[in-house]
Formats: structure tokens, C-alpha cells, sequence
């Protein structure tokens, strides 16, 4: 029997309705404990920023992957551009990013961090705990025969030309000090909508081909702005790009759900 896999897109500081919807899907119990067995859920990243508690939902996350790892399940997470720009605004605060192009006015960790929904509560509730187990998360990750991205972007193939290769030029980009290096990962990690219109397919497939995988499944971009329909009426993740690229960031900050969704997953008829 296969093991149940499940997979969350974007947080954004939304403790109490992530965990409402981790119950719903009998995930964890009424004291916000794992309850899933032998069950995989990964996180797809942005758990901190414009929302109320994004500290509570990374401090839920790491103890759920405790928990899981003794039942015999597992939980793990990606890192999100978020997660980069919390942890580059913890690090570089608001020194000046190097840039010898010129021309787009003072940039900064603290800007763009403040401009993007940063809460000061995250920072200051930071720990050296969390900044170490942030920064040794994947970019890039299989689950189910699934490519699991945060973005929605081929920026990543910028970083290698395999899973393991990405995620070892990441991990020591992070473990550096390399402000130029930090941003440049924030930056490609920011732009989306890859697997959209009529070369869509193309990339998609191509990236599948690149790093393996049946399907990517990815958060960053909001379901409504892909439909062009409100938050509020989200109701599914959105299969598209002729069914190789699932979204399944539902825009929890913006009134949306915080989906939790079982792979592989297909549309009702």
C-alpha cells in the first residue's frame, strides 16, 4: 500500500488556519499534535510575513516533523522566497545590495523585506534554532513522483542541473555570508508564471525532463490571479499547463483556503 502523501502551499502567518485545515484532513489532532501515522506532508514553503504568527507556524511545522518521525511518517519542508527574506533581513538587515547596473535606487534585505509584508514579530521572535533549521531546508524535493518547487520558476536550474545539485549550492549559499549571493537567490526566487500560456507545456515538461518527476507541484502564485477570480472562491488547486504544473496556493493572506492536498490529484469530473 502506497503511503499517503500531502502537500501545503502558502502559509504566510497563518498558524491557526493552517492548523484547522491539518485537522480537517485528520493530520493532527485537537491539540495541534500529529495524528497522520505514516503519512508525508511537505511543506512547499512561505510560512512567515503578512500574516499574524509566523513564528507559531514554523515552531508547528518543526515540531510536527519530530512527531511524525516517530510515528513513522514524515514531515519536511521547502524553503520559500519568504523564508530567503527572512533570514536575509535577519543576516544583512538594511545593508545596501552591490550592484553595478545602477539606476534602481537604494536596495536592501530591510526594504524588500518591509515592502513584501514583513512583521516585525517574526524577527524578533527569531531564534538561532530556527535561522539553523530554515537554512538547511531544500529548495527542490520529489514526493510521489512529483517535482515539489515554492516557485514557479526555472531560476532554479540557475543553481544546478539535477535535485541534489541544486540543493548543495543553495545549502552553501546559505551557509555564507555572501550578501550579492544571498540576494541573487531572493531575486530568481520572486519571479513565477513559468508553465503559463502557450509555452506553458513546453517548460514544464522540459523541467520535468531536467529533474525528474511526473508533475510539478508548486505554491508563490496566488490560484486567483491565475483564474482572475477572488481569493474567496478557491475551492481546488489548479491543474494546468496541459496537467504537468499543479498550484496549490489557495492565497491564505488574501481570504483564501489554506488547501491541503493529497498527491497525486486529479480534478472532479
Amino acid at each position: 500500500m502506497d503511503v499517503q502523501t500531502y502537500v501545503v502551499g502558502d502559509v504566510h502567518g497563518h498558524r491557526e488556519e493552517l492548523a484547522a485545515a491539518l485537522r480537517a484532513s485528520k493530520l493532527v489532532d485537537d491539540a495541534d499534535d500529529w495524528c497522520g501515522g505514516d503519512a508525508h506532508l511537505w511543506f512547499l514553503g512561505d510560512f512567515v510575513d503578512r500574516g499574524p504568527d509566523g513564528i507559531g507556524v514554523i515552531d508547528l511545522v518543526m515540531r510536527l516533523q519530530e512527531q511524525a518521525a516517530k510515528a513513522g511518517g514524515s514531515v519536511q519542508t521547502l524553503l520559500g522566497n519568504h523564508e530567503i527574506l527572512l533570514l536575509g533581513m535577519h543576516h544583512f538587515g538594511d545593508t545596501e545590495i552591490p550592484s553595478d547596473s545602477g539606476g534602481f535606487g537604494s536596495r536592501s534585505f530591510a526594504r524588500s523585506w518591509q515592502i513584501n509584508g514583513g512583521r516585525p514579530a517574526d524577527q524578533d521572535e527569531l531564534t538561532s534554532e530556527h535561522v539553523e533549521w530554515l537554512s538547511t531546508r531544500p529548495l527542490v524535493a520529489h514526493a510521489a513522483d512529483h517535482l515539489l518547487l515554492h516557485s514557479d520558476t526555472l531560476e532554479y536550474l540557475e543553481w544546478g542541473d539535477d535535485v541534489d545539485e541544486i540543493n548543495e549550492v543553495a545549502a552553501e549559499i546559505l551557509a555564507g555570508d555572501d550578501l550579492a549571493e544571498w540576494w541573487d537567490v531572493w531575486r530568481r526566487m520572486t519571479s513565477r508564471y513559468a508553465f503559463r500560456g502557450p509555452h506553458g507545456h513546453q517548460a514544464a515538461a522540459e523541467l520535468l525532463v531536467r529533474l525528474g518527476g511526473e508533475r510539478i507541484v508548486h505554491g508563490h502564485s496566488v490560484i486567483a490571479d491565475q483564474l482572475g477570480i477572488l481569493p474567496a472562491q478557491v475551492e481546488a488547486p489548479f491543474l494546468y499547463a496541459g496537467g504537468l504544473a499543479l498550484g496549490i496556493d489557495g492565497g491564505l493572506f488574501a481570504g483564501g483556503p489554506c488547501l491541503v492536498v493529497e498527491l497525486p490529484w486529479e480534478p472532479e469530473d
